[in-house]
């Protein structure tokens, strides 16, 4: 038993080393069917083709420049000290707001918090709530760390 364990430990090396040697077969696939596919002259940057989606749109609105009360997450607060987390969390939990002002109603604020808001309300833009912004858990994780 031990005789033929060592002849096919020494065939299968053997076998496994005409590769040194030079003797390894040449590999050829089949051939491969020929598609006619159409090529068109136009580009897709000369189509007028729109590739934007309803998030860029409303990026590049005032959403993209202030804080959309009704849209933006948690962390776009950060920007603004004493903000972050507790009055954010509770800005983004009252949401959807009808203006920017409504903010300032958001029910157990301290008058601390409330003056943060008030110096803070020129960066603020209420727009429709959008559901690319506002699906899952995105308004207070939005996975970027």
């Amino acid at each position: 038993m031990k005789r033929m364990v060592r002849l096919l430990a020494v065939l299968s090396m053997m076998i496994g080393c005409l590769g040194w040697f030079g003797l390894t077969g040449s590999a050829s696939a089949a051939p491969m069917p020929s598609f006619n596919l159409q090529s068109s002259p136009v580009l897709l940057a000369e189509a007028n083709v729109s590739l934007r989606n309803s998030a860029d749109d409303k990026l590049s609105t005032d959403f993209g420049k202030k804080i959309d009360l009704n849209n933006t997450n948690v962390r776009a607060f950060r920007k603004y000290p004493g903000m972050y987390p507790s009055l954010a969390r509770k800005v983004v939990d009252n949401a959807p707001y009808k203006s920017v002002e409504a903010v300032l109603d958001i029910p157990g604020l301290s008058e601390r918090q409330k003056e943060l808001l008030q110096a803070n309300i020129d960066k603020f833009a209420v727009t429709n709530v959008e559901k690319v912004f506002n699906e899952g858990g995105d308004r207070y994780n939005n996975g970027i760390y």
